[in-house]
């Protein structure tokens, strides 16, 4: 089944195909390496269940996606999400499916009994800080670092 207008779901093996070039335009973005990359670390951490990923899909073509790597904390004794990409295309953008990602992650964290979702902001994109701001995040009074939960 192709999934509809506007659905955010987990990608699978068989996703890969579709988010690969949004993947190859977000590094060569973010961090200059739109080398080609992405259909085999993506094929690569799926296969061995080494990241979630939610994919936004409008009209059954990936229009964006978002990345979380487990992590854990010896603190919490609980898991942590590394939120590490999200990325949507630019044809896509002022959707609000980069907030409807961000909000399905919230989610996730929640489902899967989390003790926080933590993401790495570029100092290159300030913004981001009141973006994710609006979403629930705020700057951890222990850590650098920005969570939720």
């Amino acid at each position: 089944m192709e999934p509809s207008i506007g659905t955010i779901m987990r990608a699978t093996l068989r996703d890969v195909e579709k988010i690969a070039p949004l993947f190859d335009d977000y590094r060569a973005f973010f961090a200059e390496a739109g080398d080609g990359q992405a259909r085999s670390f993506l094929n690569e951490r799926l296969a061995r269940e080494e990241a979630v990923i939610f994919a936004a899909w409008l009209d059954g073509d990936a229009a964006g996606f978002i990345t979380l790597y487990p992590l854990w904390s010896s603190w919490y004794c609980r898991r942590i999400w590394f939120l590490s990409d999200l990325y949507v295309a630019p044809a896509a953008r002022k959707l609000g499916i980069g907030a409807s990602l961000v909000r399905r992650v919230a989610e996730y964290a929640k489902e899967t009994e989390a003790a926080s979702v933590m993401v790495e902001l570029p100092r290159s994109e300030p913004h981001l800080a009141e973006f994710y701001a609006k979403l629930g995040f705020a700057r951890d009074k222990v850590f650098e670092l920005a969570r939720y939960c």
